[in-house]
């Protein structure tokens, strides 16, 4: 075994790592990426088919 003396991963290490700029413009654009994507998918999906629309039930005029 090897002695690795460096600490465990946090997330609040990922997200300093990830807000140093040559990281910083990777996250930017992979996110840009994500939600054009989630967009896209949303935008092609077919909307639910409502019940057709019957004609208003006819009445006699009061007279």
């Amino acid at each position: 075994m090897t002695d690795d003396k460096t600490p465990p991963r946090t997330f609040k290490g990922l997200i300093r790592w990830a807000m140093t700029p040559p990281q910083a413009w990777g996250v930017y654009l992979l996110a840009v990426l994500l939600v054009w994507l989630v967009s896209f998918y949303a935008g092609s999906l077919k909307p639910k088919k409502t019940p057709e629309a019957s004609p208003p039930p006819v009445t006699a005029p009061k007279s």
